[in-house]
């Protein structure tokens, strides 16, 4: 059995908080690097928001597996980005019994 076929290059991104000067905080994403991944989707759904309806596609993010703790180990509350493409990384598993690739569920969100 041949592994994934690795041929989409993603920007892997972490969300980290910086003051705002007004006493809060904002949300920004830094890079962490990239990453070579084998994109599937999932299936997909239509969510109502207040001002718009989403589009929610789930995708299947495989990309080689980075010890636990290392920066390049995705993790939940992370997103892949492609472009101008944002890919929300839901959980994390291990896609194979020797530990070499692990598989990402994300989603994908657009406004309809």
């Amino acid at each position: 059995m041949s592994g994934p076929r690795l041929t989409r290059k993603l920007m892997l991104e972490a969300a980290q908080l910086t003051p705002d000067g007004a006493g809060g905080w904002t949300e920004v994403w830094a890079p962490l690097g990239t990453v070579w991944a084998e994109m599937r989707p999932a299936g997909g759904s239509e969510a109502g928001a207040e001002a718009a309806t989403l589009s929610q596609t789930p995708y299947r993010v495989t990309v080689r597996a980075a010890p636990p703790g290392a920066p390049s180990r995705p993790r939940p509350g992370q997103r892949f980005v492609d472009g101008a493409r944002l890919f929300r990384i839901l959980a994390v598993i291990e896609s194979d019994p020797a530990g070499r690739y692990l598989t990402c569920l994300t989603e994908e969100e657009v406004a309809a």
